[in-house]
């Protein structure tokens, strides 16, 4: 999996993601849905060097979530917020499970 620039650009055959067709099948919805996504600035689509517009694992579950919540009768924008606000969450939640975790087992002791 290796970027060819940092344009956000990918090599089709190294990097593993789904071309908007794909995309919106496994969603379950159309190429228009994964483009209003992109006009909100929920997903930026990765371009192949044929500049086709890719989508990864990621993305998608972003994607399906909005598309939750659009299915619930949010509008698209709003839910973009959502989806990220809980995408921070999330992130911040990880981070901070991290920071504060406990040692286990026995306590080093100091021979004197």
């Amino acid at each position: 999996m290796t970027a060819d620039d940092s344009f956000g650009r990918i090599d089709d055959d190294d990097y593993p993601a789904y071309t908007m067709g794909r995309a919106a099948e496994i969603l379950g919805t159309t190429p228009s849905f994964l483009r209003a996504l992109g006009d909100a600035r929920l997903i930026t689509p990765l371009r192949s060097k044929g500049g086709h517009r890719r989508y990864s694992r990621y993305q998608l579950r972003i994607a399906a979530r909005a598309r939750e919540l659009v299915d619930q009768g949010t509008p698209v924008d709003a839910a973009c917020r959502i989806v990220i606000l809980e995408d921070q969450l999330e992130e911040a939640q990880r981070i901070n499970a991290e920071t504060h975790r406990t040692p286990r087992g026995p306590y080093p002791t100091t021979a004197t």
